[in-house]
């Protein structure tokens, strides 16, 4: 588990930047998707595949996406855009189990119309379902040469 620096600059995401940072993750799995498609694609003869061995494959390697990038820097692509990192109430890398439960937590909240999202905007620690369920939260890095807000 990797312990995070500047802990005491950063400060809880708000729901704007936090969408900001889905919206490129939603880009970058498609790119994804679109790869996995086509491997499925050309193992079918050339016929696109419908089967639930498909879409199990798919949500696999959408959650493998998302756990690599928690786990290894706290930030998937969208969120490094956005100056966003994922990390436990300590302030150290998710561990695989928590992955998981953020993971599961995030498609429920989608699910549910983004319930857990908007959450947010009552939360007084800024907290998503998925940070509650998985004991994380998603803070937001100050610029280089730049300090917390007041």
């Amino acid at each position: 588990m990797r312990r995070f620096a500047n802990l005491d600059e950063v400060w809880p995401a708000g729901l704007p930047r936090r969408l900001g940072a889905m919206l490129y993750d939603t880009l970058v799995l498609l790119a994804v998707w679109m790869l996995v498609g086509f491997v499925a694609v050309a193992l079918n003869g050339g016929e696109a595949s419908e089967s639930p061995l498909f879409h199990s494959v798919l949500l696999v390697v959408t959650f493998v996406f998302f756990a690599f990038f928690w786990m290894r820097g706290g930030m998937t692509l969208g969120m490094q855009a956005w100056r966003l990192r994922v990390q436990t109430i300590e302030g150290n890398s998710l561990s695989l189990p928590q992955c998981l439960v953020r993971f599961i937590a995030a498609m429920f909240s989608l699910v549910l119309g983004g319930l857990g999202y908007w959450w947010i905007l009552i939360d007084s620690e800024r907290r998503s379902w998925p940070d509650i369920a998985s004991s994380s939260r998603v803070v937001v890095l100050p610029k280089q040469g730049r300090r917390k807000r007041a």
